[in-house]
């Protein structure tokens, strides 16, 4: 399959105020693409756009803040976008959130909420972008799993959720768009060093403690620089590979979960019981 050329083609990053978005944006620029920055928080995102474009001032940068949730505040921003980039070669979807709670202590507000930016903002922006990738030769579609789209542990119920379902989506449209330009992958890390878990939400009926106590021990497991992941995401786009895992334990939990479907949990659960315990009492 030919690889693409970064070099004076655009890159659409969503979540690229922050954390692997933004790493993914600058080792772009530094390869030569133009890129449309999307995320909500306009301040870090209009930062991160200074930093990257003093960096490579040859690049074509815009910046455009949207609620991917919100559908009619999507298609104005993809129409911005194709207005603004004529050469739309890539889509990397990096917007993404965390939600602690068992079933019992969640309402479904709360586990709607997740869906919407996990998954339906996946597939809002990709709806929205996918004509302008249809008029390149060539193009690639890269969505961040997780490794919890792989094994699904308690107490991560509606981002283990979210992410399967990105991952069906993005299955499904692989091989919906086989015989056209686009490609699509997903990415598999196993735990990068963003804080997505420090500064995303929990229950309103969880205890801040407990929350606080499982999220830092899910935290304390995370191994991965976000420049390495981003470096991973990059060429795994670049190649337009169709599934990327990174760090060991992706590897680790993909074949333990092809070796022994139901009872992968037994061997994951010691690790997991502290960062996926949300009802003990703080002692």
């Amino acid at each position: 399959m030919p690889r693409l050329n970064a070099t004076g083609h655009t890159s659409a990053i969503t979540g690229a105020a922050a954390g692997m978005g933004a790493e993914v944006a600058r080792q772009l620029a530094q390869l030569g693409a133009n890129l449309a920055l999307i995320d909500r928080d306009a301040t870090a995102l209009a930062t991160v756009a200074a930093e990257i474009q003093a960096l490579a001032p040859q690049a074509v940068i815009t910046t455009h803040v949207v609620d991917l949730a919100d559908d009619d505040a999507v298609a104005a921003t993809c129409t911005e976008i194709i207005a603004e980039h004529t050469a739309l070669q890539s889509l990397i979807t990096c917007a993404g959130s965390s939600m602690l709670g068992s079933l019992e202590q969640l309402t479904m507000a709360e586990m709607r909420w997740l869906m919407d930016v996990n998954l339906w903002g996946t597939v809002n922006i990709t709806k929205g972008l996918l004509p302008a990738l249809h008029a390149s030769r060539r193009a690639h579609i890269t969505h961040l799993a997780s490794i919890y789209a792989l094994a699904a542990p308690g107490g991560r119920i509606p981002y283990s959720m979210s992410k399967f379902a990105v991952r069906g989506f993005s299955e499904a449209l692989r091989h919906e768009l086989e015989g056209s330009p686009i490609t699509v992958g997903a990415i598999y890390p196993a735990g990068v060093k963003t804080g997505i878990i420090l500064r995303g939400r929990f229950a309103a009926a969880l205890d801040p403690a407990i929350a606080d106590r499982a999220a830092t021990a899910q935290a304390r497991m995370y191994d991965t620089e976000p420049a390495v992941a981003a470096g991973i995401i990059v060429n795994a786009t670049l190649k337009r590979r169709a599934r990327t895992m990174i760090g060991r334990k992706a590897y680790i939990v993909d074949v333990l979960v092809r070796a022994l479907p139901v009872r992968h949990w037994s061997f994951m659960r010691g690790p997991l019981r502290e960062a996926t315990d949300t009802t003990t009492p703080i002692a």
